[in-house]
């Protein structure tokens, strides 16, 4: 199983988003892959506040060091992209890991 990290858009829009991103991880599960979303993960009642702008730096931050051991990042675009995720595209294109895009609903 290739090992991804999943990048969807958390801010704004905060269920629908957490939803999309729960359907993201069900399709690179069902590819075969194993899918960490550090969104879903470090946005839990208790960990991170995604309101915080230090803790959501943090977050950013924590995210992005997968990157070292990922085979690729896949966004899931169908909602756009956040800056967390512009941040994550930036940061994988200069590491020169594979990039993915991938839409649920097309």
């Amino acid at each position: 199983m290739a090992i991804v990290v999943i990048e969807s858009p958390f801010a704004g829009q905060v269920q629908r988003n957490i939803e999309y991103a729960r359907a993201a991880m069900k399709d690179s599960l069902l590819r075969g892959e194993s899918p960490f979303l550090s969104h879903l993960l470090y946005t839990q009642p208790g960990v991170l506040d995604d309101n915080n702008p230090e803790e959501r730096s943090l977050g950013i931050k924590a995210g992005l060091n997968f990157h070292s051991v990922c085979e690729r990042v896949v966004f899931y675009l169908d909602y756009g992209m956040s800056s967390g995720m512009v941040s994550a595209w930036e940061s994988a294109t200069k590491k020169g890991i594979k990039i993915e895009a991938r839409y649920l609903y097309r």
